[in-house]
Formats: structure tokens, sequence, C-alpha cells
């Protein structure tokens, strides 16, 4: 550990994604006031000692909303990577493992959802499943599997050549422990990195689809949202946009820069 905070990218994304975390588990138990509680004698305040972020068009504290806002996106990027992850895992193995023809087909259906960029694909399917927190998360998570497949294929085809395999073979163990003994636990650290990345990414994803309506729905709390709706009173009230913006851009940053620092650490040719 002391090796890996030498590293700047590392220690300073492990420092910002710390404090997007800690916020938003204290905001399952506390919030200065109830994110969804409306205060008309109160709206669109600026920042203040009572609401150090200000207030909506409602009279809603942004703290409070910026705080629960920080569940939804740490949600996103945990559910969306899962999905992404372990589907796509399962079939860059099968791909790299299973012959030609097995493989000749998943690449091309991998190829084929990579012809759409991401934030179409996943507005096609949100347009289709309805607008939801949920269906934005399967709608990201699904586009993330052939990143996660076409990596592991890569990493897996590279190992599967070496020596240890055939040792590993000519010793009679079937190719399912090999997989599972000598393959996996040296592919993780280019999938361990790709997540912690497409973890920041999957973060920008889910806000740009509540920005456009598809995400969270009202009243519940989303960073993307509330930039959607502060939009309309950017000139009387600029700090409805201001903070929900600087969530974004802050968790955006810290995640991206703890992915370069484990790829530092976790990357041999780059030590």
């Amino acid at each position: 550990m002391g090796r890996c905070f030498k590293n700047l990218n590392f220690s300073i994304g492990v420092a910002m994604a710390t404090m997007v975390v800690a916020m938003a588990l204290v905001s399952l138990f506390w919030t200065p006031y109830s994110p969804n509680t409306m205060d008309v004698r109160h709206r669109m305040e600026g920042p203040s000692m009572a609401h150090p972020m200000g207030t909506d068009q409602y009279g809603r504290d942004l703290l409070s909303r910026v705080m629960f806002g920080a569940v939804n996106s740490i949600l996103a990027g945990i559910v969306t990577v899962a999905i992404g992850m372990g589907a796509g895992i399962v079939l860059g193995l099968i791909s790299a493992w299973g012959g030609q023809l097995t493989d000749e087909v998943i690449m091309r259906l991998s190829d084929l959802l990579f012809g759409f960029p991401a934030i179409l694909s996943a507005i096609l399917i949100t347009a289709v499943l309805g607008p939801s927190a949920i269906n934005a998360m399967l709608a990201i998570g699904i586009f993330y599997i052939p990143v996660f497949a076409r990596l592991t294929r890569a990493s897996s085809l590279t190992v599967k050549g070496l020596d240890y395999i055939a040792a590993a073979r000519a010793g009679g163990q079937a190719e399912v422990a090999i997989i599972r003994r000598h393959v996996l636990p040296n592919i993780l650290s280019p999938l361990i990195i790709q997540a912690t990345v497409q973890f920041a990414v999957a973060i920008l994803a889910e806000a740009s689809l509540s920005y456009l309506g598809l995400g969270a729905q009202p009243p519940h709390p989303s960073w993307g949202r509330m930039l959607n709706e502060a939009q309309t009173f950017m000139e009387l009230s600029p700090w409805m946009a201001l903070f929900p913006g600087m969530a974004i851009a802050w968790t955006v940053l810290g995640f991206n820069l703890l992915g370069d620092g484990l790829r530092d650490i976790l990357d041999p040719r780059l030590r």
C-alpha cells in the first residue's frame, strides 16, 4: 500500500472517490433537510448558513439533494459495471476458449453493439422499456458487455499460449479448472483498471440520461435531473446548476484518476 500511495494519481483519486462514497453513505442516514421537502417561502435563495448550497425553485435544500444524488450515481456505477463485467467476462472466456466459430459469432455481435454510440443505445433501450433509474442502469450495463468481453478475450488469448497453461494441461487439469485457477487470476489487473474507468463513465452516462428525462424520475434527486431543472433559472439562480455540475465533475475526475493510478501500479511495464 505504501508503494500504491506514492503514485500521485492513485492518491488523489482515492481521496476524491472516498469523499463521494462517504457523502453517499452519510446521506442514507442524515441530510440537513429532507431532499424532497418543499418550502416555497425560501425558494431560489442563494447559499447561506441555513442552506450552504442554496435552494431550488421549490425551496428544496440543494446540499441535501446533492448528497442524496450521490447515492443514485454510485449505485448506477456499481450496477452497470457489475452487469457489463459479469456478462462480459463470461462471453470473453467463451470466445477465447470455445473455438473459431464461437469466437467469430461473439465478436461480430460485439462489433454490432459497438456500431451504436453509447448514449444513443441507452436512449433507445430506455425509450422502449420506459424512463426510470433501473432501466437507465440496465441500458448502460448492456453497452458495457462488449467492452469487457473484448478485453477478456484479448487477455485470455495472451495467457492461453503461455507455458504454465501447457503444464497444467499436461498435469491433467480440466479446461474449466485451468480457467479458474490460472487464467482469471492473471487477467484481473486489466479488468479492474477497465472497471474503474467505466465506473466514472457510467456516472456521467447516468447523469446524461437523467438530464434527458430518461433516468431517475422526479422527485428522486439525481445530479443530471437537477441540471435539467436548473437550466431555466441560470440567470436568476446559477448555483442551482453549479453545485450538481461540480459534483459530477468531481466524481468523474476522481474515479478517472483512480483508474489511471491503478493502471500505473498494476501494469509492470509502467512501473
